[in-house]
């Protein structure tokens, strides 16, 4: 695929302007008669016929583990590390204390479920979300402090809406980035071939 990739985009375009297509569903009706045509004209046979790809040897687990977002954190000395304003408290087993002061790895699965492992070891945890711990108390009426405190809890609540609160890092891929990646794969389905 490396080597056609400059070939296939300059064609493909083209030639889907030539044909007049301008939807995605004439794309994808379209798509298997434009890949025969290409093979026809580019394709060349390979010199030994015979498939020499490794087979796979990680389970559909460990590929799970491989294909994650993964960031390094560093233990502190109460067996905490924090990741996305969550703080993840590691069980306190003996074997876990020698986790202090060293970087273990977080894992984000692309579903949203996260993971804490090091050296190959599942380590169990509980959260504690700051922002799910904070209670608002009773706002006590003042005539100065009662229309600024209103306004803060407004533009809280216009925060929450538009789920302002959830990343803290933008070098991460975004949860929108990757639905958006996801629906079209399942409008075109060639795209999953290609990868």
């Amino acid at each position: 695929m490396e080597r056609v990739n400059r070939t296939l985009h300059d064609h493909l375009i083209k030639e889907m302007r030539l044909e007049g297509i301008c939807s995605i569903a004439q794309a994808n009706a379209w798509l298997p008669c434009f890949i025969e045509q290409f093979n026809q004209k580019f394709a060349k046979c390979a010199r030994n016929s015979k498939n020499l790809h490794r087979s796979l040897t990680e389970s559909n687990l460990e590929l799970d583990d491989i294909f994650t977002w993964q960031e390094p954190r560093k233990a502190t000395h109460n067996l905490t590390i924090t990741y996305d304003k969550c703080i993840y408290i590691l069980e306190p087993t003996a074997l876990n204390h020698k986790f202090v002061g060293q970087y273990i790895s977080f894992l984000e699965y692309p579903d949203g479920t996260v993971a804490i492992m090091h050296e190959g070891r599942k380590v169990n945890y509980s959260i504690f979300n700051k922002l799910a711990g904070l209670q608002q108390t009773e706002v006590v009426e003042n005539k100065r402090l009662g229309s600024v405190l209103a306004h803060i809890q407004q533009q809280h609540e216009e925060l929450e809406k538009q789920n302002k609160c959830s990343r803290a890092k933008k070098s991460m891929p975004s949860r929108k980035a990757q639905k958006a990646v996801i629906e079209q794969r399942n409008l075109n389905p060639v795209l999953d071939s290609c990868s």
